[in-house]
């Protein structure tokens, strides 16, 4: 059976798109939709040199014919930055499991401060570190020819519906759409193709939610437990690292070439 492995963080751990008992996500409904057999191995909180030093081996030992490397957030939002350690971690898995033969999917992806509200001086710095880690992303899918889907550039990933409460993890409809995307992108490579020709009966997964969306009950009760605790996470480890690039943006001025660069993509979350 065609195996496809996903290696990433807790996007691709199918965080935001709960079922009965535990997460699905984005993953396992293109998995669904493909026929194949899935071997997750992402992990929440991952970062590229995670993929390469933990997930890549387990991914390379199924040896699939599909993978996916989908990573970037949490280099983005926790310190320290290193965009070019970030670059080298990337190529190094994805050429290891383009060299196996498979057919590898990246992303580039929005920058966290549009997804959040953030206000100007907090999103600048996020958004100029997520502009350094895509042109890290298109580097590499330019390089090693992979499925890049451009989430950055799709007016769809900034629509609220797309994201959960907490505003980091898709919402059952936004895994929906990555899915979607994805199965698009082998459409256009053929690999759609060579699975109906292996005998499966692939069919484009459906973009509509399965579950109710949680009620704003719900919502309320994860902002004032779970959101609590992320915050206060995130305000130890984000939010003073985000004040000092905020201070240094102030004081040398940001410039203005850089701005068209910061929001591509015309529409904002609410």
């Amino acid at each position: 059976m065609t195996v496809f492995a996903a290696l990433g963080d807790s996007t691709t751990a199918g965080y935001g798109d709960r079922v009965k008992g535990g997460w699905r996500g984005w993953a396992p409904i293109l998995a669904r939709s493909l026929g194949v057999r899935l071997y997750n191995c992402s992990t929440s909180g991952a970062r590229a040199h995670d993929i390469e030093r933990d997930q890549l081996p387990r991914a390379l030992a199924v040896r699939p014919a599909i993978a996916a490397v989908l990573i970037g957030t949490n280099d983005t939002l926790r310190d320290p930055f290193d965009a070019a350690r970030f670059e080298g971690h990337l190529d190094r898995s994805v050429a290891a499991l383009r060299e196996s033969g498979a057919e590898v999917m990246t992303i580039r992806l929005p920058a966290p401060g549009a997804i959040f509200g953030l206000p100007g001086p907090l999103a600048r710095p996020l958004a100029r570190r997520m502009v350094e880690l895509n042109g890290a992303a298109d580097r590499v899918a330019a390089r090693y020819d992979t499925l890049h889907f451009n989430a950055a550039g799709h007016p769809d990933s900034y629509r609220p519906e797309m994201w959960s409460v907490d505003r980091l993890h898709p919402s059952e409809r936004g895994h929906r759409f990555l899915a979607g995307s994805y199965y698009d992108l082998l459409e256009e490579r053929g690999v759609v193709k060579a699975l109906l020709a292996d005998g499966l009966d692939p069919a484009r997964p459906t973009p509509e939610p399965t579950n109710r969306p949680p009620s704003k009950l719900a919502q309320a009760l994860w902002l004032s437990t779970a959101g609590t605790q992320w915050m206060i996470r995130r305000s130890t480890d984000l939010l003073p690292g985000l004040t000092r690039l905020a201070w240094s943006e102030w004081r040398h001025g940001s410039p203005a070439a850089d701005l068209d660069l910061l929001d591509p993509v015309p529409g904002k979350v609410a």
